[in-house]
């Protein structure tokens, strides 16, 4: 049995950013429900408009993979499990050393540590983002769409569908918690911090249709690092490794 009041996992910090949707929203709820949208919104058990924090987790995740992959750093794909727990032949071997986790067995890259893999947990978690405007002040918009045939570049015949989506450039605001636990004990530097508070700023839209205009917002309320924060000093991957090899070094002498 699970007792939450022993567990040693306590978020160590929590922020709490605004999503604005400058446009529509369109986050499907998988199945209608009382609407004439083949694919509705998704809403809570109060009828208020949300985006899952699955969705924002996973964005997240694939903007700090690109973040830290451009930094220098061997990212293991997910959600790819034979990748994500890679062997020894696969990981290069500047990093065996520092993508070990005490506790954990295998390797785990500085992404991994944040996000968790199949054998370390997440140290992230994302709240739903609710829209505080209440249900009933919100009508339903229905957009309707239509499959392409991409080998014809002609619609399919019997093929429209209609969306639900939130009111045009209503401006509505969600907002949810995003927390981060303690960090694991390794020689990887904690990029946590940097890296999420940089993938933030590059989301620019969620949800489904962005290419055709829904879904784009901007964001208030976003957390921010000081200019003389340690952790810049340990975002470039060959930097780090040098300074680490050096201390190693030092250290058997």
């Amino acid at each position: 049995m699970i007792n939450l009041d022993t567990s040693p996992q306590r978020a160590s910090e929590c922020w709490t950013p605004t999503a604005i949707i400058d446009t529509a929203l369109c986050v499907g709820a998988g199945g209608s429900s009382g609407s004439l949208a083949d694919k509705p919104i998704v809403h809570n058990a109060q009828g208020q408009l949300l985006i899952p924090g699955s969705q924002i987790k996973g964005r997240l995740r694939h903007e700090c993979e690109k973040l830290a992959r451009a930094l220098g750093w061997q990212i293991f794909y997910a959600p790819i499990a034979t990748e994500l727990c890679p062997n020894d032949d696969q990981v290069w071997s500047q990093f065996r050393e520092i993508y070990q986790v005490l506790g954990y067995k295998g390797y785990h890259c500085v992404v991994s540590q944040i996000f968790g893999d199949p054998i370390l947990p997440s140290r992230i978690i994302v709240d739903d983002f609710i829209c505080a405007t209440p249900a009933d002040e919100l009508r339903e918009v229905l957009r309707p769409g239509v499959t392409i045939n991409r080998r014809r570049r002609t619609a399919e015949e019997n093929k429209l569908y209609l969306l639900e989506t939130s009111p045009a450039n209503a401006q509505l605001e969600f907002t949810g918690n995003i927390y981060l636990q303690p960090r694991f004990q390794s020689h990887s530097p904690d990029l946590a911090k940097p890296l999420i508070f940089a993938a933030l700023r590059r989301i620019h839209a969620l949800g489904g249709s962005k290419s055709t205009g829904l879904g784009w917002l901007h964001w208030e309320n976003l957390p921010t690092l000081s200019s003389d924060d340690t952790i810049w000093s340990s975002l470039d991957a060959k930097q780090y490794l040098a300074n680490h090899n050096e201390v190693s070094v030092g250290g058997a002498a």
